[in-house]
């Protein structure tokens, strides 16, 4: 049996995995995915074996959606669903999972519980990266795991070979004080890959910290940081909510000095995934505009320069 022929099933319980399984040229094998899972487009077709517990949350603001999220982790609830039965119908031999958040999706522990449930021997992965190298490395691991190491290398190694790029550009650019973004209300820095993404787009965390978790932060300490450019980056937003919520701080009074950009988190920051690579290509823009070329329309947008709009 081979895993390209679908022959073997593979359930990807998070969007990054999903588009790792599309990378690696594997979708006739995956059998199931969860409702965040929309890249690539095909994802969409796939049956869907994990949605959200919490309720619709089209209209919710951030700070409702914090609170919401909040209480239920305080409750001891799982943030996500599993479709025991369409598990047990699919019967998968390998499931993709993580335990690095339990707000971005189905921790690896609740998927144990409920295989031992089911009394299924799937093999369970837990792609859990703190850094750029480490989600690349997660492709490898799938990789090995499925039977293509090859193509795995050959995926990550260009993958590796941007990075290096990027890198080798702004080495030489003035680093900026740089402050990422991830949630408004209440605020919350970016951290785990993200820190060391301003690293190698030539920047300096002003609050991050490089491989630990995104944290909570002040308004005030905020503001007493100083960052040059401030790159929104609102986790599980596309870019026209992100431009949105980004105007909507400025009409606050916030950034007035910096450089603000809002991005498509959802693509290219929040998810571990090979697009992370285009994230990190859409922040050296963002920190050295004149040094690196303009992101595709529709991945990140200036909304204050800083002096004028």
């Amino acid at each position: 049996m081979g895993w390209e022929n679908g022959a073997v099933k593979i359930l990807s319980l998070l969007p990054s995995a999903t588009e790792i399984v599309y990378a690696l040229g594997l979708e006739d094998a995956l059998e199931g995915v969860t409702h965040e899972c929309d890249h690539p487009a095909g994802a969409r077709t796939k049956p869907v074996v994990s949605t959200t517990s919490l309720p619709p949350l089209d209209d919710a603001t951030p700070a409702e959606i914090d609170v919401l999220v909040s209480d239920s982790v305080a409750r001891g609830e799982p943030l996500y669903r599993i479709d025991e039965d369409l598990v047990r119908d699919i019967r998968p031999d390998l499931i993709l999972a993580q335990d690095l958040c339990r707000v971005c999706a189905v921790p690896s522990g609740q998927v144990a519980d409920a295989l031992q449930m089911l009394g299924s021997s799937a093999q369970v992965i837990s792609l859990d990266p703190h850094g750029v190298d480490d989600v690349i490395g997660g492709i490898e691991t799938v990789g090995r795991t499925t039977g293509v190491p090859e193509r795995a290398a050959a995926v990550a190694g260009e993958l590796r070979d941007r990075v290096a790029a990027v890198e080798a550009r702004a080495r030489d650019l003035r680093p900026v004080r740089t402050l990422a973004l991830e949630w408004p209300e209440p605020a919350f820095v970016g951290g785990h890959w993200v820190p060391e993404m301003i690293r190698l787009a030539g920047g300096i965390d002003v609050l991050g910290k490089e491989g630990a978790p995104s944290r909570r932060a002040t308004w005030s300490e905020i503001g007493e940081s100083a960052p040059e450019v401030v790159v929104y980056m609102p986790c599980g937003y596309g870019l026209p909510d992100a431009e949105k919520q980004a105007r909507d701080l400025r009409g606050r009074g916030m950034f007035e000095e910096a450089r603000l950009y809002a991005t498509d988190a959802s693509s290219y920051f929040s998810r571990p995934g090979p697009r992370i690579v285009d994230g990190l290509e859409i922040l050296a823009w963002c920190l050295h505009p004149d040094a690196f070329p303009a992101p595709q329309p529709g991945r990140a947008a200036r909304i204050f320069d800083g002096v004028h709009e």
